[in-house]
């Protein structure tokens, strides 16, 4: 692969993909929604073979995805790595959550991935050359948690739309894979700073407003490094894997979903009905 497009990329795990590509000699295009972030993230990043493009990109805008695609094209030639991994966070119970979170999270989290893969499989697909879609889900999206509703509806969306799209695209020379992690030491719970001003602030008791309240950080601290989710997503790319997990302590979880899943079919199988 030559060339990478990440979103999200100027902090956390799309931070760690970006350096991840450059130090294997990609040239990468960092695409972000923070401007000081951006900027930031080139002072950090120094000393490897790929070259580095900085472009603006809010992905709940298809236009300013394709804007930056175009932008990427331009500098770097045809793109074979789309890592579509921003994202963005808000808890609460699923009936107190309002209308104008729900609309910013899904169009980040969900919509950022469809704009994605709209506005640059089809450029992937024509230039013919092997590539790979990474969408970032969340282990959020395999199971739901309570006080995450809305999180987990969105990360489940993405693990089923990057099913589909591994479908559809099995006859081209385009692979793909859905990252599910689960904590990860990123600034995953600040993701609100830049939130559209309809989005109300969180709640005063939660995490993210106690925090806000002190004046402090709210990092994952308990939580793997991006470096070694991004390593991770490069072996996963190079396996061919669709599912790339993390945390395989988090595999019971998944079991246990599976064995409920099994009982209900049990279930339906023994279901006198109508019959």
């Amino acid at each position: 692969m030559k060339t990478a497009f990440v979103t999200g990329g100027a902090s956390g795990i799309g931070l760690a993909l970006v350096e991840a590509c450059l130090a294997r000699g990609m040239n990468v295009a960092l695409a972000d929604i923070e401007a000081s972030a951006r900027t930031r993230a080139a002072e950090m990043l120094t000393g490897h073979t790929g070259q580095l493009l900085l472009v603006p990109c809010d992905v709940a805008d298809r236009a300013s995805v394709a804007a930056a695609r175009d932008a990427t094209i331009a500098a770097f030639g045809p793109i074979h790595l789309l890592c579509n991994n921003a994202g963005v966070g808000t808890g609460g119970r699923i009936d107190t959550v309002p209308p104008p979170a729900w609309e910013w999270l899904m169009g980040v989290n969900l919509m950022g991935v469809v704009h994605g893969i709209t506005e640059f499989v089809p450029h992937m697909k024509a230039h013919g050359e092997p590539g790979h879609i990474v969408n970032t889900g969340s282990m959020a999206g395999m199971n739901g948690f309570r006080g995450m509703g809305p999180y987990c509806a969105s990360k489940a969306a993405v693990v089923s739309l990057s099913e589909a799209l591994a479908a559809e695209l099995a006859d081209t020379a385009l692979g793909v894979s859905v990252l599910c992690p689960g904590s990860v030491n990123t600034r995953f719970y600040e993701s609100r700073r830049n939130a559209p001003e309809t989005v109300p602030p969180p709640p005063p008791n939660s995490r993210e407003g106690r925090a806000i309240a002190e004046g402090r950080p709210i990092t994952i601290d308990h939580g793997i490094s991006p470096r070694e989710v991004a390593a991770r997503v490069l072996h996963g790319i190079a396996a061919g894997d669709l599912y790339i997990f993390t945390h395989p302590e988090m595999r019971s979880m998944i079991d246990d979903r599976h064995a409920r899943l099994s009982a209900a079919f049990d279930q339906a199988a023994t279901f006198p009905g109508d019959r």
